[in-house]
């Protein structure tokens, strides 16, 4: 079972130890990174935690639906107009 952190006494975060089996080339290279950066090996386990966790809950990114007019393989009519043409053609002819 995962120990959780726990809060108490007025909102101190109290953490609680726990064993995770990890693979030993993994360990090594987190070993590694913590000794260059100067920061716990805790500190590197916890950060790629987060990370995992930030990335399932963000939502996935909006895509616009298309909602062209016409058809592309067809050349558009009103690219060769001049603009007063096609400022006639959009407002026909009332201004």
């Amino acid at each position: 079972m995962a120990n959780l952190p726990i809060l108490r006494d007025m909102g101190r975060l109290y953490t609680m130890k726990t064993t995770i089996d990890i693979a030993d080339a993994l360990l090594a290279r987190a070993k590694r990174h913590a000794q260059r950066s100067g920061i716990p090996l805790r500190a590197v386990v916890e950060e790629g935690i987060r990370r995992v966790l930030a990335a399932e809950d963000a939502p996935a990114p909006y895509e616009l639906p298309d909602l062209s007019v016409g058809d592309a393989r067809h050349d558009n009519p009103l690219e060769s107009m001049s603009w007063p043409d096609l400022r006639d053609e959009i407002y026909g002819g009332r201004r």
